[in-house]
């Protein structure tokens, strides 16, 4: 994407942001709890991990494409189930490029819905089962399992602009990272933090080999910030000029199915598999923390903080209350 084109998006978000109230913490997020369904579907987060233990177990990459899916949710249009809605005009969320051509989990979803409407009939929202699967998805890559807060309802709404305009490309910089992330109320230690979801599953040649090995800023060159001897193995599995490639790539290399530290230990040697997670060292705060993580001998801080920033994540632009809809179906057509 261009640059001038990512400054002309950044500043239309910022305006809306500017007059706009924040849905999420101003209103919507005052309807989310812990334990929500306690009494209205006594169980249901035992079922969603029951069958994400299940799910997991059949295809091992399913726990990091369900994180990614809640990600993909929660930054447009707030976190809603509007990614999983259908368009029969190819318009939807889930249409976009090239952000989210590669996204899965769909099914998945789908999937722990039936499960849910056997037990409790249009009680459960998708928006509720997508940031419970992606926290099960994280403890059952040996990371920790913590609270969340439920009580959300789906959208009826999904746009492939709003997809387009509102995920932060893998080539941004700081700046725009921070900005991102800002116009959705979070801060740069939610920046920093939730980027270390890359600590486990992978990408595509496609999202990242021309800006780090091929093409750096459009000069024909590879990325100076990458690590010297990184770069050679990740050449040997992708391929210059080849702006389709779907060769999958670890993110986190040395432990791609670990929920752990190696992330901040990869970006802090150069070794980020995005420009996104290089720039995390253009900034003092940023750069700070990933040291620390780098150097530190548990995971215990990143954890809780993980679920600190999962928490300020999981209330951005929420339906609660009678906004919205509770689905039967996650993957409702909307034209």
């Amino acid at each position: 994407m261009a640059l001038d084109v990512v400054l002309v998006r950044l500043l239309i978000i910022a305006a809306v942001a500017s007059v706009l109230p924040a849905r999420g913490r101003a209103d919507g997020a005052a309807g989310l709890a812990i334990g929500f369904y306690n009494e209205k579907c006594p169980g249901a987060e035992d079922l969603v991990l029951e069958e994400m233990r299940d799910i997991v177990h059949e295809d091992r990459t399913l726990g990091p494409a369900l994180l990614r899916l809640l990600f993909h949710d929660c930054f447009v249009r707030g976190c809603d189930a509007s990614i999983m809605l259908k368009s029969r005009s190819k318009k939807g969320e889930r249409d976009a490029k090239p952000m989210s051509y590669s996204l899965r989990g769909f099914d998945e979803v789908e999937r722990i819905k039936a499960k849910l409407e056997e037990a409790c009939p249009l009680t459960v929202s998708c928006a509720d089962i997508i940031i419970m699967a992606a926290r099960d998805a994280v403890y059952l890559n040996n990371g920790p399992r913590f609270p969340v807060e439920t009580g959300r309802r789906d959208g009826k709404v999904s746009n492939c602009v709003d997809a387009e305009n509102d995920l932060a490309p893998p080539n941004a910089n700081i700046v725009d990272l921070k900005t991102y992330f800002s116009v959705k109320n979070l801060s740069w230690k939610d920046l920093v933090v939730l980027s270390g979801s890359h600590t486990i599953g992978s990408s595509q040649c496609a999202a990242f080999a021309g800006d780090r090995l091929y093409n750096h800023s459009g000069k024909g060159m590879q990325d100076p910030t990458l690590n010297k001897t990184y770069a050679p193995d990740l050449r040997m599995m992708c391929e210059a000029g080849n702006e389709t490639d779907t060769t999958p790539v670890s993110m986190d290399p040395g432990s791609p199915h670990e929920f752990d530290l190696s992330y901040y230990r990869d970006v802090y040697s150069n070794k980020g598999l995005f420009v996104s997670d290089q720039a995390l060292l253009d900034d003092k705060l940023t750069h700070d923390y990933v040291a620390r993580m780098a150097a530190a001998p548990s995971p215990d801080e990143f954890f809780d903080d993980y679920a600190a920033a999962m928490i300020n994540m999981g209330r951005m632009e929420v339906l609660t209350g009678h906004n919205g809809e509770i689905r039967k179906i996650c993957g409702a057509y909307v034209d």
